[in-house]
């Protein structure tokens, strides 16, 4: 008896063809971390800092009422902000191994960082001078008194160094590299809009300000935490950290040589070339392919 062919397959439904990926959507929000970690990572964070900054000033300060000197102001200071960045490396580790583009290390055109340091630091520096002169604020950002110091030349490229080069770096990573990354996984809509990256970088501006109030006077603690928004909108529109450095490095920059070592414009605009050579040699190499579009 002959076979009957089999009975043919029910035609399948067509496969829909996949949305285009917007950058608003979670799944273009970078690495799947939780939300837990921001409040973790920066309790874990401040706690080392603070153990840390103990044991440096105890190393220091073997006898009570002895005077910090410029060396351990500084190293105190780096440590504390290592406390944070160890924190973040903790936290992202304990869902995979981390890697430099998870926390925004990604190369990104140079006209668009370019362009992204001016309009960002032009804007902040408009907001900045409008607020100085609505409250009628005077004086300028300061460090705290020990890195004030400068009696030496080796004191003084020690400032430098830490705040020119080293602070932006390591709060970048921080704040924008990790802090913003995880907030901007909250899912918050406004009049039918995601408005989740919003709110992330008005947290993280806030907490950026706060963070400077051992070196800032309170009256720059508003600017600052918007110069943190602003920062966390660069690192947002343009997938990447290093324009965020880029700016970080030169507030830092001509806020230290104008303000602090009243230096001349030529000098300043050395010590902003020098920090972000210095920078570039020490953090391209981590850099990863740009974020996809």
């Amino acid at each position: 008896m002959p076979q009957l062919p089999p009975p043919a397959a029910p035609p399948s439904a067509p496969t829909p063809a996949l949305a285009p990926e917007s950058e608003d959507r979670p799944a273009d929000r970078g690495p799947q971390w939780p939300l837990w970690f921001a409040p973790g990572a920066i309790a874990l964070g401040f706690g080392l800092g603070i153990i840390a900054t103990i044991v440096v000033d105890v190393i220091g300060h073997p006898r009570a009422g002895s005077q910090q000197t410029v060396a351990e102001a500084l190293v105190a200071n780096l440590v504390f902000d290592l406390g944070f960045v160890a924190a973040a490396i903790y936290f992202v580790n304990l869902r995979g191994r981390p890697r430099p583009p998870d926390f925004g290390f990604r190369r990104v055109a140079p006209w668009q960082a370019i362009l992204a340091v001016v309009l960002a630091g032009g804007g902040y520096y408009l907001v900045t001078l409008g607020y100085a002169s609505l409250f009628s604020l005077h004086g300028n950002d300061r460090l705290p008194a020990p890195l004030g110091t400068t009696q030496s030349t080796i004191g003084l490229t020690g400032v430098a160094v830490f705040v020119c080069v080293f602070a932006p770096v390591a709060e970048e990573f921080f704040f924008r590299g990790f802090l913003f990354g995880v907030l901007r996984r909250m899912q918050v809509t406004v009049a039918g809009r995601d408005a989740g990256t919003w709110l992330a970088a008005i947290i993280t501006g806030i907490l950026f300000g706060l963070a400077h109030a051992g070196s800032a006077l309170s009256q720059d603690l508003v600017p600052l935490g918007f110069l943190g928004f602003v920062l966390c909108l660069v690192r947002w529109k343009t997938r990447s950290v290093y324009p965020c450095i880029a700016l970080h490095s030169l507030n830092n920059s001509v806020a230290l040589g104008a303000t602090q070592f009243h230096w001349t414009g030529g000098e300043v605009a050395g010590l902003v070339i020098g920090s972000l050579a210095v920078i570039g040699a020490f953090t391209l190499p981590l850099a990863g392919p740009p974020a996809p579009a």
